[in-house]
């Protein structure tokens, strides 16, 4: 598990190789990974976008952004958390992911910046 806080939010988060996923050319790797993103600001946000940095085994890096995560845009509150899960495919067996996800702080309008830590993504038959 990788942790890290970020302008006022703890994420937590665990990665895991799916062997069984069934992948299509070039893509021969997947990788599930969960994120518990929690609020310990005094101050509600909503995460409104993303940013990913995904670099493989190889050194071909790819950057995906988008609206909320996994369809969402959730507003969190002092306190709460919000957990979602999601996949990567990779053409090699190791890769990395790191980015951002931007909030809008709900009582001063403005957006901030909430650092994802780089997290490696490494089946367990390749640690052996």
């Amino acid at each position: 598990m990788v942790e890290s806080t970020s302008n006022g939010f703890q994420i937590k988060i665990i990665s895991s190789y799916i062997p069984s996923y069934e992948m299509q050319a070039p893509f021969a790797y997947f990788f599930s990974y969960q994120i518990t993103i929690k609020n310990i600001s005094n101050q509600t946000g909503q995460l409104v976008s993303r940013f990913w940095l995904i670099t493989d085994g190889i050194g071909r890096t790819e950057e995906v952004n988008g609206l909320g995560v996994v369809g969402e845009q959730p507003i969190i509150d002092p306190g709460n958390s919000f957990t979602y899960t999601s996949g990567c495919p990779l053409i090699s067996p190791f890769g990395t992911m790191q980015g951002n996800y931007t909030f809008l702080n709900l009582m001063t309008k403005q957006t901030f910046k909430v650092e994802i830590p780089l997290f490696e993504l490494i089946p367990k038959f390749a640690l052996n």
